[in-house]
């Protein structure tokens, strides 16, 4: 059986991109949740046939009237995002940024949260999200992960990590200025997991090699699915 590819190939692109240093404020994912229904009614029929009607009873239900299935989700609510990574974690993968993170404002906590680290040691600079959200069903999330790995084609699945998942990685050039970012998705029952992880070098213009990225977001995406697994309120 051969062995799945756990380091993408890399995209190269030249292409307008903000630089990480001017990305003093990301915009987070902002999950709006939406339900709609309706109720039908009517005014009590007050006819004299209406009258003579035995109510019917309601214990007295067809053996063939389909029954409804409530879905049932393994994960209620998104974990806290901030804590989900060890702080030796955070201070190897972002030297000199706070270990406690920045948690990006969400409309919907329980659906949807992202927490950043962010910092400039000496020339060197790395940022790194981690984003969790939660969905009504399994259907649904597997629907989400797909339709999203197929937006980041030139990446390879990682074994062994949730129900699946997927790396890849980019690097992009402005102005000579190299980035380099890696994202890991990962689906796990009816949630999300997604981590990104970016780095550049102002001195020399390069960015870190594709496997620096790589295994710093797949450490970062191992560290997020446990602590998804450990806040399980489902």
């Amino acid at each position: 059986m051969r062995a799945l590819r756990t380091i993408p190939h890399e995209k190269c692109a030249v292409r307008s991109l903000p630089l990480p240093l001017a990305l003093t404020v990301r915009l987070a994912p902002v999950a709006v949740l939406a339900t709609a229904g309706w109720a039908l009614s009517s005014g009590p029929d007050s006819s004299p046939a209406a009258k003579d009607k035995t109510p019917p009873d309601p214990t007295n239900r067809s053996a063939s009237a389909p029954a409804t299935e409530a879905v049932t989700k393994t994960y209620a609510a998104a974990p806290a995002p901030c804590e989900s990574l060890a702080g030796k974690t955070v201070g190897s993968l972002v030297p000199g940024a706070k270990t406690d993170g920045t948690e990006i404002p969400s409309t919907d906590t329980d659906a949807r949260r992202t927490c950043s680290w962010n910092a400039l040691k000496g020339y060197d600079y790395r940022w790194l999200d981690v984003s969790f959200e939660v969905m009504e069903s399994d259907e649904a999330a597997l629907k989400s992960y797909k339709e999203r790995v197929a937006d980041r084609s030139g990446g390879g699945e990682v074994p062994g990590l949730g129900d699946a998942a997927y790396s890849v990685v980019n690097l992009t050039t402005e102005e000579k200025q190299q980035t380099r970012e890696g994202t890991v998705l990962v689906r796990a029952s009816n949630a999300l997991v997604m981590i990104t992880y970016n780095g550049s070098d102002f001195e020399s213009k390069k960015a870190p090699d594709t496997g620096e990225i790589n295994k710093g977001a797949i450490k970062a995406a191992k560290e997020a699915v446990a602590a998804l697994t450990d806040g399980h309120t489902g």
